[in-house]
């Protein structure tokens, strides 16, 4: 710096002087504060114990197992009005609730012998003369009759159909036999059998008696009455247990095939032309 020089006699000038202070070079930069981050809403945050939440102020902050107890359910755990996937914000919704379980279906008792057919799931049963079935399985059963008799029986409710096609109306059968679907009574009490083995009870089946034509109306031999006796049984059977009978149609000298649709209970009966053939004989 550059001071005037003010001696007497001495013309103006400029003199040097040492300067007041000395300015440094350069001077250390001051210290900056750290710009401030911006609130993460998601920011982690240091647990005050191991079971505290990284989200202290979320209303789905995770409590300890203990203070529940070894035993507490997950909705015990949530916040009240609120079910288990529900973010704020959202509606709550109510937790889809366990599908009920299928009841277990029942299963008759195994047949006493080849004349009680099972059936597979779906089949269309074909019942020669002296045979039986009665299930939920099957989708059809179908038989052709002479001067033999059919019963079949169907549950409106529990969709269970069957049917009997016996030759005779009954037998003195001895204690040591086994019984036999070729006689009205037995079959009959095989179907009933059965059929409160599915819990189910005679009452609850409605019944259709066909067939009992005579197959000797014109011929010049002895005549035994064998679709009249058939017949006969059909109705005390029917009225014996109790079934509820709506439909019929029986006698005459004409062949017929019956059959009964399990998933409707239809039964459908069509007649045959001229006289039934010797070989649908009781």
């Amino acid at each position: 710096m550059a001071t005037r020089d003010a001696k007497a006699g001495a013309g103006p000038g400029w003199a040097a002087t040492r300067p007041l202070e000395t300015v440094p070079a350069a001077l250390p930069p001051l210290p900056r504060k750290p710009a401030p981050r911006p609130a993460e809403p998601w920011q982690a945050t240091q647990p005050a114990n191991p079971w505290q939440a990284t989200r202290p102020a979320d209303p789905w902050q995770v409590t300890r197992p203990a203070e529940l107890g070894p035993t507490a359910r997950l909705a015990d755990r949530l916040p009240a009005g609120r079910a288990p996937g529900h973010r704020p914000g959202q509606p709550a919704r109510t937790p889809p609730s366990a599908p009920a379980r299928p009841r277990p279906a029942l299963s008759a008792p195994q047949a006493d012998g080849p004349w009680q057919l099972e059936g597979q799931p779906g089949a269309h049963l074909v019942l020669m003369p002296g045979q039986m079935h009665l299930g939920h399985q099957v989708a059809s059963l179908r038989t052709l009759l002479g001067s033999c008799v059919a019963i079949t029986l169907w549950h409106p409710a529990r969709r269970i159909g069957g049917m009997c096609h016996y030759l005779l109306p009954q037998r003195q059968r001895r204690p040591d036999e086994p019984p036999d679907g070729r006689y009205g009574d037995e079959a009959v009490a095989a179907m009933v059998q059965r059929l409160q083995a599915l819990g189910t009870q005679p009452g609850d089946y409605v019944a259709h008696l066909y067939g009992g034509a005579d197959t000797l109306a014109g011929s010049g031999g002895a005549r035994f009455n064998i679709g009249e006796r058939n017949i006969e049984q059909g109705w005390s059977l029917i009225d014996r247990y109790g079934f509820q009978l709506d439909g019929v149609d029986v006698g005459e000298d004409i062949p017929r095939v019956v059959s009964l649709a399990l998933a409707s209970g239809t039964v459908s009966m069509r007649r045959g032309q001229g006289h039934a053939p010797d070989h649908l004989r009781g």
